[in-house]
């Protein structure tokens, strides 16, 4: 068994194994616990606690993604762009980044474990817009709050084959 004082011993490999494993059941719980949350009250509660939760975890997430990478308070796009290759879902989804212009980056979740597996189970995709709202938007602002943030595409709405969501951050002056 491997224990906490055991890691500095595991080679590269099974540690970047390791870092994809916890993500996944990262994952797995914010899953379980949604579905716990939907079967007692509906989908619509469901939804509406899940963007309470995804306010503060976003800020949790990215405050602490900025200190272990030591950005600066106001890093602009430059800094987003470095933030979101180090969220949970980052290990596990496929996404891309596109930067049209010095002030927009674009941000495509073009794989995502939580619609894929709906998907294979038959089920409509997740209506995840309203939450990513909160999320993309909470997270962007941590890392510096004059980061505007829209949506592109994202379920419930209508999105390309190519991708399941789109976001687009811009850096106001």
């Amino acid at each position: 068994m491997t224990g906490p004082t055991d890691l500095d011993r595991l080679p590269r490999e099974r540690l970047l194994q390791l870092l994809t494993d916890l993500a996944k059941r990262w994952l797995a719980h914010d899953g379980l616990w949604f579905q716990a949350v939907e079967g007692a009250h509906g989908m619509d509660e469901a939804i509406a606690l899940d963007a309470q939760a995804w306010e503060k975890f976003t800020v949790v997430e990215a405050e602490r993604i900025k200190r272990f990478l030591g950005l600066p308070e106001r890093g602009g796009l430059d800094a987003l762009e470095q933030a979101l290759r180090f969220r949970l879902y980052a290990f596990i989804n496929e996404q891309e980044v596109e930067r049209p212009d010095d002030r927009t980056l674009l941000f495509t979740m073009k794989a995502c474990r939580v619609q894929e597996a709906r998907k294979r189970k038959g089920l409509p995709d997740f209506p995840c817009k309203a939450v990513g709202l909160v999320e993309y938007a909470g997270f962007a602002r941590t890392i510096d709050p004059r980061i505007e943030t829209a949506v592109v595409a994202c379920p419930p709405d209508e999105h390309p084959a190519t991708h399941w969501c789109a976001w687009r951050f811009t850096l106001a002056e």
